[in-house]
C-alpha cells in the first residue's frame, strides 16, 4: 500500500483529510493562540507545563487519565495546529485496525492521537517512526486506560515516551489558587495561625460531592448524579470491552458500587468475593480493569522494610469522590449524618487533591499509607527520597488529643525520616499537635484556599 500523493487500497473514508495534515473531525472553535491559558472549560489546569517541557524533547507525550476530565482539550489547546485523529470515530479506528503500518506511515508529521488504547496495535508502529525520526514532539498520545498496564509497552516505548497523568479536576485548580497545602508541607512552610472560635469550614461537603470531573461541576446535584450514571454506561459498554474480555458489565459495576461505599478501607477480596458472589480471581481480575481505567486506585501499606510492605494489606480508593458519592448514593445534605458516612469518601477526597498536587509540584513522590498492629494508622504517607510526611483526616471541626496518635507512632516508626505531618479538619485554626515534631491540625479548606492562614 502508497501513501504519497494518493491513498491506494480499501481506506475508509475520512483517512484522505488526516494524510495531508487536516482533521477527520471538526475543528475545536474559539481555541485561543498558543501561550493562552488553558482551561477544561474554565479552570487552568495546572499540568499545562509538564505537558509542553516533555513535548520540547521527548518523541511520544501520553497524557493518560479517566474520561472526560480534559485530556484531548488540554492537548489541543496547547497546539490547535495539530492534526487531531480520535479513535472514537469508528471510521478511524477501522482504518487503524486495518493496516497499523499504513496508518502511522500517513500521518502528518506532528499529531494528537486520541483514545490510543482503541489500537494497542498502533503502538510498536509508532516505536518503529520514532526510532527512525527522533525529533521531540511528533505524536501526543492521549488514553482513557493505563498503556503502562498493556503487555510489552513499557519495553517497547521505554526511553521513547514520557507518560503525563493528568486527574480530574482538582480543588486549587477549580479555586484558581496559587497556594499548594502540599508544597507548603513539603518546604516546612507551616506555622500555627488561631483565629479564635469561629463556624466550620465551609463548602467541604459541597466539593466532596461535585469531584473533580469539568461537566457534573457545571450541573446541579441531580442532574450531575445523572451525569455519573450515563458516564458509567458508557464506559461499561466501551471502554471495558476495548482492554478486557468481560461479558457482564453488571459485574463490574456492582464491585464499583462496593468499592465506593468502602473506599478507604483495606482491601479484601474474599470479603468482596463473598459479598457480590464471585470468585476470588474474577473480583482480582475486575479490580485490575478498574485501576486501568482510574476509576480506583491502591494505596501500598508503608513499612520501615521495603520488602514486608510487599506483604501487607493495601488500601482501596475511588479515584473521584463525586463519581463515588452518585455510587454510594451520598448528598451534601447527608453531611450531617451521625454514622459517619462521609468519612471513607472525604478521605479518598484528600488522597485525590494531594496526589493531584504532586503532579505539579513534585511528580516523583510515593504515597502509601500506615497502619499497624495495634489498628494505629495513617491515612497517607508521603515519601520523597529518604524524607517522610504524614497526612490523617478527620470530619470533625474540632481535634481531641487522641486524634495524632497515628502520626506520632508514624513519627516514631519513620526515625529521622520523619519531616512532619497534618491531620486535616473542618475546623478554623492551624494548631499544633502535641508531642509530635512538626505537626499541625490545618483547616481542610487549605486544600483550596488562596490564602494561607
Amino acid at each position: 500500500m502508497q501513501i504519497d500523493g494518493s491513498l491506494s487500497g480499501n481506506w475508509p473514508v475520512g483517512y484522505d483529510a488526516i494524510r495531508r495534515g487536516g482533521s477527520a473531525l471538526p475543528a475545536l472553535n474559539s481555541l485561543p493562540p498558543p501561550g493562552s491559558p488553558v482551561t477544561t472549560p474554565h479552570h487552568p489546569r495546572y499540568l499545562r507545563q509538564q505537558v509542553l517541557d516533555a513535548l520540547s524533547d521527548t518523541p511520544v507525550v501520553c497524557i493518560l487519565g479517566p474520561r472526560q476530565v480534559g485530556k484531548t482539550t488540554l492537548a489541543r489547546l496547547l497546539q490547535p495546529e495539530r492534526t487531531y485523529v480520535s479513535f472514537d470515530d469508528a471510521t478511524l479506528l477501522a482504518a487503524a485496525r486495518y493496516d497499523p503500518a499504513g496508518f502511522v506511515a500517513g500521518l502528518p508529521e506532528q499529531v494528537i492521537l486520541d483514545e490510543v488504547q482503541r489500537v494497542p496495535e498502533l503502538l510498536p508502529i509508532i516505536k518503529l517512526s520514532v526510532d527512525n525520526d527522533r525529533r521531540p514532539g511528533r505524536f501526543i498520545l492521549t488514553g482513557s486506560a493505563n498503556l503502562l498496564l498493556l503487555p510489552g509497552v513499557q519495553e517497547s516505548l521505554a526511553g521513547r515516551m514520557e507518560v503525563i497523568y493528568l486527574n480530574p479536576l482538582s480543588e486549587q485548580e477549580k479555586h484558581h489558587s496559587r497556594h499548594s497545602l502540599l508544597e507548603s508541607l513539603l518546604s516546612g512552610q507551616l506555622r500555627p495561625a488561631i483565629s479564635g472560635l469561629q463556624p466550620p469550614v465551609a463548602g467541604v461537603a459541597e466539593a466532596v460531592v461535585r469531584g473533580g470531573y469539568p461537566e457534573p461541576n457545571t450541573r446541579t446535584e441531580p442532574r450531575a448524579r445523572q451525569w455519573f450514571r450515563q458516564y458509567l454506561s458508557a464506559i461499561i459498554q466501551r471502554d471495558v470491552q476495548d482492554i478486557a474480555n468481560i461479558r457482564d458489565g453488571d459485574e463490574l459495576l456492582r464491585l464499583l458500587q462496593l468499592i465506593a461505599l468502602r473506599t478507604g478501607n483495606l482491601i479484601n477480596v474474599s470479603n468482596l468475593a463473598q459479598d457480590i458472589g464471585l470468585q476470588r480471581d474474577t473480583i482480582g481480575r475486575y479490580l485490575t480493569v478498574l485501576e486501568r481505567l482510574f476509576l480506583i486506585r491502591t494505596l501500598p501499606a508503608w513499612h520501615r522494610n521495603a520488602a514486608k510492605r510487599l506483604i501487607k494489606a493495601p488500601k482501596i480508593h475511588i479515584v473521584d469522590s463525586g463519581l463515588g458519592c452518585a455510587l454510594a448514593n451520598l448528598k451534601a445534605a447527608d453531611w450531617p449524618r451521625p454514622d459517619n458516612a462521609f468519612g471513607g469518601m472525604l478521605e479518598s477526597f484528600v488522597v485525590q487533591q494531594l496526589i493531584c498536587q504532586a503532579g505539579w509540584v513534585d511528580n516523583e513522590l510515593r504515597f502509601s499509607h500506615y497502619r499497624d498492629k495495634d489498628q494505629l494508622e495513617v491515612d497517607l504517607v508521603i515519601e520523597q527520597d529518604d524524607r517522610l510526611w504524614g497526612v490523617e483526616v478527620k470530619k470533625a471541626a474540632s481535634v481531641q488529643s487522641k486524634d495524632g496518635r497515628g502520626l506520632a507512632r508514624l513519627a516514631e516508626q519513620a526515625g529521622p525520616s520523619w519531616q512532619g505531618g497534618i491531620l486535616l479538619y473542618t475546623g478554623t485554626n492551624t494548631l499544633p499537635l502535641a508531642d509530635i515534631p512538626s505537626a499541625f491540625a490545618v483547616p481542610m479548606d487549605q486544600l483550596w484556599n488562596k490564602d494561607i492562614r
